[in-house]
């Protein structure tokens, strides 16, 4: 689904890994490395941030804090939440890259993490463009219930890695 006209390349390479990862769940209560949701809630999660980053992109209000549930059928959900913000993006004006790509290499690197799989074939810059913006915009202060403390991150991490560690995930 790559190369989507109007649409972000970094953002639409972000859509495009996390789609493909969210293609080859069979668990969907896995649990993740965020200790409170199932493969299923992040996926929600996800699922709900792609479409409140297409609302923004249409300049509408968003309400961050609302739940998010993508029904039985996650893979199409994330789908059409994925292209919604697409074809926002290219008719409006973008949500912030670097916001958005926080959110999705981190939740990338938490669905590879429960599905056993490496995020060394992912894109990085992806996660650099991610972690940019968290370590501009990420403080102690504001990480609130939603990031843990900044954990250490291994030296042989990739950058998904690392951005994991900076947003209070435990990377081994």
């Amino acid at each position: 689904m790559s190369g989507h006209a109007g649409t972000e390349p970094l953002i639409d390479t972000a859509l495009t890994q996390f789609a493909e990862l969210v293609g080859s769940v069979d668990d969907w209560q896995a649990q993740t490395p965020c200790e409170d949701w199932s493969v299923g809630e992040l996926v929600d999660h996800v699922t709900g941030n792609t479409a409140r980053f297409a609302a923004m992109a249409r300049g509408e209000e968003v309400d961050w804090s609302a739940k998010s549930e993508s029904g039985p059928d996650r893979v199409a959900a994330f789908d059409s939440a994925a292209d919604e913000l697409r074809d926002a993006w290219s008719e409006g004006t973008p949500a912030p890259v670097g916001m958005a790509s926080g959110e999705y290499a981190v939740h990338t690197w938490d669905l590879a993490t429960a599905l056993g799989r490496s995020t060394s074939d992912l894109d990085p810059a992806v996660a650099e463009s991610g972690l940019e913006f968290m370590r501009g915009n990420l403080t102690d202060d504001s990480r609130g219930e939603v990031f843990g403390p900044e954990k250490p991150a291994p030296q042989d991490a990739d950058t998904y890695g690392t951005l994991a560690a900076f947003a209070g995930r435990s990377v081994t």
